[in-house]
C-alpha cells in the first residue's frame, strides 16, 4: 500500500481521529514504498509539511532517512545573521536584525510558533498583516523576509519557502535625484566656513571640507566614508571601493587633486589615526550619526532642501550615467551585485539610452514626404 500520514494523539488531546488535521499531535506514517515497508514517527506537528515530505520520498523513490533535524525559530535565526554577517556590511546585518530578532521572533512566541517548520504561509500572511510601514520600507523587510526563507529553504529547516507564493508590494518608486551644481557649491562653501567648532576647534571646518568632497566624488555610503582606512587611498590619489563582486578584482576610483590635497591636509593634522573621519575607538555606528548631524547643519547653512549624505551618492552615479559612461562600469563603482540593481536606481539617467531614443525619432524624420496633389485651376 501507499505511503499514508495519521496523527498519535497525546493523552491531553481530546481528538480520537487518526487523519484529525487541527491539533497539534506529532505526525507518523505507514506502509510501503517500493519494496520499503515503513512505520515511523515524522517529528512533524503540521500536517502540510507531513505530505510535502511524504511527496517528496515518492519523488525519490525511497525513504529519505537523512533528513534534517528540526530546528527552532530563535536557532534558525541566530545562524542565518552570523551568515549574513560573514557577507555584508554591519549596517546591513542590523536591518536584518531588526527584522527577525526585533519583530518575527516575538511575532512567532506570541503565536506559539517555536519550531521552523510551523511557519507555513497562513503564518506569513498573517505576520505581514500585522505591519504598518509605508510602502517602500514593507518592500525591502519583505525582501529580507523572503532571503531568509531561502536560506532556511536551502537548510532544508522548512520543505518549501512560505514566501515564494506571497506578492511583494508594489511601490511608486520616486526618481533618484542628485544634488544640482549650483547644490553641490553651496554645500562645499557652507563646509569651508563651517563655524561650528566642538572639539576639533578651528581644524573643523578642513574636517568637514574633506568630508563632503570625498562623498561626492568616490560614490561611497556614509558608513564607509566615516570608516575610511587611511591605507585604500593609494600614492598616485586613487581610492580603493571594493572587491569586484563576482571576478574579485579590486575596483578603484581616481580622486581629484584637490580632494587628494584635502585628505592628505586632515592626515597632518590626526596623524597617528588609521582613519580620516573616525578615531577608531567607540562604535562606527555612533560617529555616523555624528556625521549626520554635522551634515544636516551643512544643508541647512547652504539652504539646500531635501540635503542627505545618499544623494552625494547619487550625484556621483548620475555625473556618470549622463557622461555616457556604461551602466555596467557604474555598478562596478558603486559595487552593486548586478546592473539590475543599478538600472532601478538610475534608470532616467542613462545617456545612452536616452540617445537611442532620440535617435529612432530622428530616423523617422528621413522618410519620404508625401506628395501634394496639385489641382491645376481653369479659366
Amino acid at each position: 500500500m501507499a505511503l499514508t500520514i495519521f496523527r498519535r494523539h497525546l493523552k491531553r488531546c481530546a481528538q480520537k481521529d487518526r487523519y484529525f488535521r487541527r491539533c497539534q499531535c506529532p505526525i507518523h506514517v505507514e506502509g510501503t514504498l517500493g519494496t520499503e515497508e515503513v512505520r515511523r514517527g515524522l517529528n512533524l506537528t503540521s500536517w502540510e509539511a507531513a505530505q510535502n515530505l511524504i511527496a517528496e520520498w515518492n519523488r525519490a523513490g525511497r525513504v529519505g532517512g537523512d533528513r534534517v533535524e528540526p530546528v527552532t525559530v530563535k536557532e534558525a535565526v541566530e545562524l542565518y545573521l552570523s551568515d549574513v554577517a560573514a557577507r555584508v556590511r554591519p549596517s546591513t546585518v542590523r536591518l536584518h536584525r531588526v527584522l527577525l530578532k526585533d519583530s518575527l521572533l516575538p511575532w512567532c512566541e506570541s503565536e506559539g510558533l517555536k519550531m521552523m517548520n510551523r511557519l507555513d504561509v497562513r503564518a506569513m500572511i498573517r505576520y505581514r498583516a500585522g505591519w504598518n510601514y509605508a510602502p517602500l520600507t514593507a518592500l525591502k523587510k519583505f525582501e529580507r523576509l523572503r532571503s531568509f526563507f531561502r536560506f532556511c529553504t536551502a537548510a532544508k529547516w522548512v520543505t518549501e519557502n512560505p514566501t515564494a507564493a506571497m506578492k511583494a508590494p508594489k511601490v511608486d518608486t520616486p526618481p533618484t535625484l542628485p544634488f544640482s551644481d549650483e547644490e553641490v557649491n553651496r554645500v562645499f562653501e557652507a563646509a569651508r566656513g563651517f563655524k561650528i567648532q566642538g572639539s576639533y576647534g578651528k581644524d573643523n571646518p578642513i574636517r568637514v571640507l574633506a568630508y563632503v568632497y570625498l562623498l561626492r566624488y568616490s560614490g561611497l555610503r556614509i558608513s564607509d566614508a566615516t570608516g575610511l582606512a587611511k591605507d585604500r587611498v593609494t600614492e598616485d590619489g586613487r581610492l580603493f571601493l571594493h572587491m569586484q563582486f563576482k571576478t574579485r578584482v579590486p575596483v578603484y576610483v581616481p580622486l581629484p587633486p584637490f580632494v587628494v590635497q584635502a585628505l592628505r591636509e586632515l592626515h597632518e593634522l590626526f596623524p597617528d589615526r588609521p582613519y580620516y573621519f573616525w578615531t577608531g575607538t567607540g562604535k562606527l555606528e555612533t560617529a555616523v550619526k555624528s556625521w549626520k548631524r554635522t551634515l544636516a547643519r551643512i544643508f541647512e547653512i547652504a539652504q539646500v532642501t531635501g540635503g542627505h549624505a545618499h544623494r552625494f551618492r547619487d550625484t556621483f552615479s548620475v555625473s556618470l550615467l549622463l557622461k555616457g559612461v556604461p551602466l555596467e562600469t557604474v555598478s562596478q563603482l558603486l559595487g552593486h551585485t548586478s546592473t539590475k540593481v543599478t538600472e532601478q536606481s538610475y534608470a532616467p539617467w542613462i545617456k545612452a539610452r536616452q540617445d537611442k531614443l532620440e535617435e529612432a525619432v530622428r530616423m523617422t524624420w528621413e522618410e519620404p514626404k508625401p506628395r501634394l496633389k496639385v489641382i491645376q485651376g481653369g479659366g
